[in-house]
């Protein structure tokens, strides 16, 4: 057995997105339903089994863990987890980061910092409190700023997601693309990805990120780079605006054949792809047999794990069920 994660098609998995809790305090219309049913609690992991398998991963040649959820940090005592993980760094990992929406940002940053994160990504769709609220169904908007300038306050470095979303946010994006350059932050820019029954039609709100690329290739330079943060994002420096943005573009333009990834839910089970339903758990294996059947389990994630998503927007049905707060994007 080798002792790196390489899946059947060659690609070393080196990124692990692992989710900490389904729940969320807000319901952004792109990601689940007005009323959500969430995994009982007593189902999930506990922190210190999510310290442990990702001690495993690493020993396995996992670089990066992002904690996602729903909302990481609404996970009571996440910051244990954070300290277990961030004690690695230097030792087989890069990193550990995380993707949050930004409402707790402002107790929890310094703490975070303290605990071994650098750069953190916070969804914002929206710089307008009123569309910001229909968005994300009553989320407040100066929460989120307060919580972005804690951030930068505790040293972190900051991107900013923003899911493209016509009739909602279109004319928000360049503006956007400018507050970023100001405020210090980058700007990743996604695709809406069908997953889960929302309530929501999608295809009235998709838009093609090739098409939003050009527009605003008319009004600033975009300059390619290399750079890369292990997620499939592809960048462009914006030398006027002193910021980079990003392109997330599963529709448009499929990144699957670098995968670099899992994503492992609270519960323990193992997804090889975000878009496709293969998965195996491995919770009640972690119990029984510790080390060797949690390794045995990712060895057949590795196997089993598809060359990518079949995604299609034009359908307006979810590729998978499970709606995007399960797996964390």
């Amino acid at each position: 057995m080798s002792n790196q994660l390489i899946d059947g098609f060659g690609r070393h998995i080196t990124y692990v997105r692992l989710s900490v809790t389904d729940r969320c305090d807000l319901r952004c219309r792109y990601c689940m339903s007005e009323k959500m049913q969430f995994v009982p609690r007593n189902e999930l992991l506990s922190l210190s089994e999510l310290a442990d398998l990702s001690a495993i991963l690493i020993g396995r040649g996992v670089r990066r863990i992002r904690l996602t959820g729903g909302e990481p940090l609404v996970r009571r005592n996440i910051l244990k987890l954070v300290e277990d993980i961030g004690a690695h760094i230097g030792q087989g990992l890069d990193e550990v980061t995380l993707t949050t929406n930004g409402t707790q940002l402002g107790a929890m940053a310094q703490p975070l910092y303290d605990a071994g994160v650098r750069r953190v990504n916070v969804s914002l769709d929206s710089l307008k409190p009123e569309q910001f609220r229909m968005i994300t169904r009553n989320g407040d908007l100066a929460q989120v700023l307060a919580g972005l300038d804690a951030a930068g306050q505790a040293g972190l470095k900051v991107k900013i997601n923003m899911v493209a979303l016509k009739g909602m946010n279109e004319d928000e994006i360049e503006p956007m693309l400018r507050w970023c350059g100001a405020q210090g932050h980058e700007l990743t820019l996604i695709e809406a990805m069908p997953l889960g029954e929302t309530g929501e039609d999608r295809t009235d709100h998709y838009m093609p990120l090739d098409a939003v690329r050009d527009t605003l290739a008319r009004q600033h330079m975009l300059v390619p780079t290399l750079h890369r943060t292990g997620g499939p994002a592809r960048y462009y420096d914006v030398p006027e605006l002193g910021t980079r943005i990003g392109f997330i573009t599963p529709h448009s333009n499929n990144f699957c054949t670098g995968c670099n990834r899992i994503r492992i839910t609270a519960t323990g089970t193992v997804f090889g792809c975000l878009g496709q339903d293969q998965q195996i758990d491995l919770r009640d294996i972690m119990r029984s047999e510790g080390v060797d059947g949690v390794n045995r389990i990712l060895d057949a994630v590795m196997i089993a794990k598809p060359k990518g998503h079949d995604f299609d927007i034009g359908t307006n049905r979810p590729a998978v069920a499970r709606h995007m707060s399960v797996t964390g994007g």
